[in-house]
């Protein structure tokens, strides 16, 4: 298998052997890894928002160990400047000049850990960053790696010392994802494997590198999307809209970001098509950190997840999708 070029189905694979790999380190979270994963392969930025101790770190890290990418993790907190993520200027006395020291933000995967700890002057020092890959300071522009992948981890029930994420921020985000707690069993498990220390730790190898990574997100281009399930996204995000508790619907960038998740997990199937259950599957996580509430529904503890459920069960869903040539050939 060449890294150049592959298709849907070899990057589904290959995909797939990463999510097996990295199982054996983060345990009872194959919904919260799935969705990491889809949102590597579409391009975009990951926001894991949920409580302490639930093993966000070492998602990050696993996902970074197992894909072959260069990692760095920045703590947010209070007096975190723009200047220690994104790099500032020094003299250097050897050769009498202004030199650009880069900032811990020019990596592959970045770990934005506890990123609503920070101001949002300091917040803002990633938006260019996750929206054109590049940053710049003192008028000259710095590319970034490529792949350039933001994870970043916030706590929702925690108000005292922290800043919500602006709009224009959580609009960049591709996707938003809730791990949960651990089945008693489960815990269970862990915690016996961490008393037990002659059992041995899961060391994970890298089964991919940077330029796979990106092979993998070019074979999304070679997902069919049909003229109807155009027009079905398009009609979700529409509905966000126009929904009589939701105040702000989802943008445009919902709506790529609905299409990319969706052939991402089109490829993860195998398929080089999508169905509207692709569709369905990831416009929760795609969408409801786009849209905001009604105030009145703040009262009642409603979260924008459970409105986006209801609204995703309430639009017509397409009957027919044509399937793409190669599929039908296949078959």
């Amino acid at each position: 298998m060449t890294t150049d070029t592959l298709t849907p189905q070899q990057a589904g694979k290959l995909a797939r052997e990463v999510l097996a790999e990295i199982e054996r380190a983060v345990v009872g979270k194959p919904e919260a890894l799935e969705l990491v994963m889809l949102g590597v392969l579409a391009g975009g930025h990951i926001l894991i928002e949920d409580l302490p101790g639930l093993g966000k770190t070492l998602l990050a890290r696993s996902f970074a160990t197992t894909l072959g990418l260069d990692f760095r993790r920045i703590q947010f907190t209070p007096d975190l400047l723009p200047s220690d993520v994104s790099g500032a200027p020094f003299y250097d006395q050897r050769s009498g000049e202004m030199v650009f020291r880069p900032g811990p933000i020019f990596t592959h995967l970045l770990l934005a850990d506890e990123i609503n700890r920070t101001p949002p002057k300091t917040q803002a020092a990633l938006l260019e960053a996750m929206a054109e890959a590049q940053v710049s300071v003192d008028g000259t522009t710095h590319k970034l790696a490529d792949p350039f992948v933001v994870i970043a981890t916030a706590n929702p029930i925690e108000y005292e010392g922290t800043y919500s994420l602006p709009e224009a921020q959580l609009d960049r985000f591709l996707l938003r994802v809730r791990m949960g707690y651990l089945s008693t069993e489960l815990e269970s498990r862990m915690l016996r494997a961490r008393i037990d220390r002659s059992a041995p730790e899961a060391v994970l190898s890298a089964l991919t590198n940077p330029a796979q990574v990106l092979a993998m997100r070019a074979s999304l281009e070679q997902v069919e999307v049909s003229d109807d399930l155009v027009e079905y996204i398009v009609a979700l995000i529409d509905a966000t809209r126009s929904h009589p508790q939701i105040q702000v619907g989802a943008s445009p960038r919902g709506g790529l970001a609905l299409v990319q998740l969706a052939r991402a997990r089109a490829a993860l199937e195998g398929r080089d098509f999508l169905t509207p259950e692709d569709v369905k599957a990831v416009a929760v996580p795609a969408l409801a950190h786009r849209v905001t509430l009604k105030p009145e529904l703040w009262v009642s503890q409603i979260e924008a997840d459970d409105v986006l459920a209801k609204l995703v069960a309430q639009v017509p869903t397409p009957q027919t999708v044509p399937r793409s040539s190669a599929a039908v050939a296949q078959s």
